[in-house]
């Protein structure tokens, strides 16, 4: 397969985290794909609870929204458990991977239950939540979180040791499987995965493979029923006018 073109949202405006991010897909990409890292131009510099969420949410579908460069063939949602799939699947006519969705789904092939090591405990009923809506939450034995948050993840040693502890819990409450709760940890299942001795998934990777795999098949989300273009008279951006 080549010439396949993938759009990777950020979840968050904090630039270098985009380029972590489209750096682990990148890695994960086959050789005729190019990867497009986009970072909304507002909204949280980091997406760590409800509210973070949903604005994060109305930012990345903006961005999309407004996006006027190269035509790509799939998107890629880098925010784990954040809001706006399905808002982004009206959005646009190509295949939508999130890679919450992405990595759960992969996870569920390895073993019969997977665990998902995230940041913040805060964090944690919001992706439940979002596993739940995919349609993969009964396979999960827990969603744990490392007591660090989305920005501390730069410091390598800490986040791999803080993950350590977490999957511990994971792995207790019966997970046989870890999935990276967090964009930011891209690249963090090669350090851990053979100290822990189990199959570590990375939602980029993850998601990227599976954008790819769609494209390849010719496969787009359906527009019929749920992710239907929106109604044109409901389609109102920024200030009213008068």
């Amino acid at each position: 397969m080549s010439g396949v073109r993938i759009v990777v949202t950020n979840c968050n405006t904090t630039q270098e985290m985009t380029e972590e991010i489209v750096r682990g897909a990148r890695a994960a990409a086959g050789p005729g794909t190019t990867v497009i890292g986009l970072t909304p131009a507002w909204g949280p510099q980091s997406a760590e609870g409800w509210l973070d969420s949903y604005l994060s949410a109305a930012a990345v579908i903006d961005t999309l929204r407004t996006y006027d460069g190269p035509a790509y063939d799939a998107v890629v949602m880098a925010g784990f458990g954040e809001h706006g799939r399905e808002g982004v699947r009206e959005l646009v006519d190509v295949p939508v991977v999130d890679i919450t969705e992405a990595a759960a789904h992969l996870a569920c092939l390895l073993g019969r239950r997977y665990g998902v090591v995230t940041t913040l405990e805060r964090s944690c009923g919001q992706i439940e939540d979002s596993l739940e809506t995919a349609g993969v939450g009964r396979n999960c034995a827990a969603v744990v979180g490392t007591g660090l948050n989305v920005l501390d993840l730069a410091d390598g040693e800490r986040t791999e040791a803080a993950f350590l502890v977490a999957a511990e819990r994971a792995c207790a409450a019966g997970a046989e499987v870890l999935v990276l709760g967090c964009a930011g940890m891209t690249g963090l299942q090669r350090a851990v995965g053979d100290k822990l001795g189990l199959p570590v998934v990375d939602g980029v990777a993850a998601a990227v493979k599976l954008a790819e795999s769609l494209v390849g098949l010719g496969l787009t989300t359906s527009k019929v029923g749920s992710y239907a273009e929106p109604l044109p008279k409901r389609r109102v951006w920024g200030p009213p006018v008068g």
